[in-house]
């Protein structure tokens, strides 16, 4: 677990849940840290804390929507450390909402973040690893992403598309240019994700899963493990549910 120390990791959704987690994880192992997400203080408040403790962080204000925020965000990784090792992409909304609702806008947003944001993430930093002939993405995917279920269906179509784009992220690069490739899929986390629902019959079905969910810290354990891996493995997949959580 020793292949972490003084990796440049690029962490999207970074000002909370899972990608705090796992800024935190990686800082105590000795990871350079860029921390993205759109709120600034929260992302402030971090690197502060991180560098208080003895690591290595900067911040960027980005949404990974924006694949001008993405370059940036990136260029400030090369500045700064001069390399990207590992592009965390967790940043993601989950608004969901039964198809006849029609709540196009929560569609286009899904769309926007969890989908097109991963391609920025790794638009931005492919160029670099493809130059230094190693990485490693790791993409933060769901259980959504293996099976559909009512008021699902659009955020598991993203989800889906994550471990594809994933695989082929894999299978073009991996023998090419050693760049490695993970999704993990997380089940119920105790996260902000449920804040982003905004279908009130949604809203109420949502409040007896809450109780089920696991800790970040969880998934965050589960990408520090992939990371971790000495260069010749490459952990493809992950899936980390509740004990509790059949589905």
């Amino acid at each position: 677990m020793d292949n972490i120390t003084g990796k440049v990791v690029v962490i999207t959704g970074a000002s909370s849940g899972i990608g705090e987690a796992t800024a935190k994880r990686l800082a105590e192992k000795g990871a350079k840290l860029v921390l993205a997400a759109r709120r600034e203080e929260r992302l402030k408040a971090l690197a502060a804390e991180i560098v208080r403790k003895g690591g290595e962080a900067a911040y960027a204000v980005a949404d990974v929507a924006s694949a001008e925020d993405m370059r940036k965000t990136a260029g400030l990784a090369l500045e700064r450390y001069g390399r990207i090792d590992v592009l965390v992409n967790n940043a993601g909304i989950m608004p969901v909402s039964r198809l006849s609702e029609l709540r196009v806008e929560d569609w286009d947003r899904m769309i926007d973040v969890n989908v097109k944001g991963v391609l920025h993430g790794i638009a931005a930093v492919l160029p670099a690893m493809r130059e230094q002939r190693s990485g490693h993405v790791v993409n933060v995917s769901s259980v959504a992403g293996y099976v559909v279920s009512p008021t699902s269906a659009v955020y598991s179509a993203t989800k889906f598309a994550v471990r594809a784009i994933t695989d082929g992220l894999r299978q073009e690069e991996s023998a090419a240019s050693g760049i490695r490739a993970t999704v993990v899929s997380p089940g119920i986390t105790n996260t902000e994700l449920l804040n982003t629902v905004t279908s009130p019959d949604v809203q109420a079905m949502a409040s007896h899963v809450q109780g089920m969910g696991i800790s970040p810290d969880r998934i965050a354990d589960a990408i520090v493990y992939a990371i971790g891996q000495p260069d010749d493995a490459s952990v493809n997949e992950i899936v980390i549910r509740p004990t509790a959580q059949t589905m």
